[in-house]
């Protein structure tokens, strides 16, 4: 039975976000083939930084819950991680105190990276059950909490990793295209998960709590699972990023590392995927630039370098105008989307919106 023409071009408008972002995506990519050792490096920790905040989407996004705490499950799935795929010799010089079990594991890295994710969806299981009855700001500062505990605890688990020491010995598997690989995924898993029926329930409950509750929806549970799928996304983020940097320290993944992740998804726009690669994307090429500036850009003979700090005090004013004069960020709330043809793209509200292009 032939398929009406129609409805496979419903198939593919309804899909254009997430081809887009994928293309997107890889394009960067192989762009970053061409540049120099050091700009590939950054656009490696792009991506993985783009990994973070499209996991911090999936529950901010489409909840309209503001989360502190998806940094505490990227410091999870980098220790995690860590402590599965160490040599046993590394383990015997970093940690000598660690139970026998740990101690002599060894997994492959693709083990190590599912283990570290899954500890994290575990921790955001565990710590999501009670506090997803939460609303507003209650949620959020209890949110907050969890990173906090996460940093203490971390940092002060001697014997399993290591405290304030940095734990190096980690194998370096995570180039350009490992971070691109695990960028895609991360994308579907957001795509599908907004365009589930959870998804949609669950940002109905965005737009009016009381109103989705009294229509039946279950506010509670959706947000539980949003938050589960966002924790284990932030535990390979912390993941990639551990392997590619070859040590974890605890101060990694506390204030600084949340406030770029935010604000990312802030100036993209928390209300759209699109707004989160976008975010992720422009952030990382403007961090990048005042890196430069701030290093010193020579005019003759002469080396003009701005002070140090202007990266996070731009970011900062920058987060300021886009809530002042764009709240809903650069993607404006919108997913990318065909407009009559294949060839025509526009932005489109998403589906919870109530229709589409």
């Amino acid at each position: 039975m032939a398929v009406p023409k129609g409805r496979d071009e419903g198939r593919v408008a309804r899909l254009a976000p997430l081809l887009m972002l994928v293309a997107v995506v890889l394009l960067v990519a192989g762009a970053a083939e061409l540049a120099p050792a050091v700009v590939q490096r950054r656009i490696t920790q792009g991506l993985i930084n783009l990994v973070a905040v499209v996991g911090l989407y999936v529950f901010v996004g489409n909840s309209g819950v503001l989360s502190f705490g998806n940094v505490a499950f990227m410091g999870i799935g980098a220790y995690v991680s860590a402590l599965l795929t160490m040599a046993p010799a590394a383990k015997g010089v970093f940690l000598p105190d660690l139970p026998p079990f740990l101690a002599a594991a060894e997994l492959p890295v693709a083990a190590g990276a599912f283990a570290g994710g899954a500890a994290a969806a575990l921790v955001g299981a565990v710590a999501g059950f009670p506090l997803m009855r939460l609303s507003g700001i209650s949620a959020s500062i209890a949110t907050f909490a969890i990173l906090v505990v996460s940093y203490v605890v971390l940092g002060n688990w001697t014997s399993v990793t290591g405290g304030q020491n940095s734990l190096m010995g980690l194998p370096i598997y995570v180039g350009i295209w490992t971070a691109t690989v695990w960028a895609v995924v991360a994308i579907v898993i957001a795509f599908f998960h907004q365009e589930s029926r959870s998804g949609l329930l669950l940002r109905a409950s965005r737009e009016d709590e009381v109103a989705a509750a009294a229509s039946g929806v279950n506010v509670v549970w959706n947000r539980f699972l949003a938050f589960v799928i966002s924790a284990f996304l932030s535990g390979i983020a912390g993941v990639l990023l551990a392997h590619f940097l070859g040590t974890v320290r605890v101060e990694t993944f506390y204030l600084d590392l949340t406030f770029l992740i935010i604000a990312m998804l802030v100036i993209g726009g928390t209300g759209s995927l699109t707004g989160a690669v976008s975010g992720a994307l422009v952030i990382t090429a403007l961090t990048e630039l005042l890196r430069q500036i701030e290093v010193g850009v020579p005019i003759g003979t002469t080396v003009i370098a701005a002070p140090a700090g202007l990266g996070d005090a731009v970011l900062a004013l920058l987060m300021l105008a886009i809530i002042l004069f764009r709240p809903k960020g650069i993607s404006g709330g919108r997913e990318l989307a065909w407009a009559r043809g294949p060839k025509e793209l526009k932005l489109s509200q998403p589906a919870a919106d109530g229709h589409n292009s």
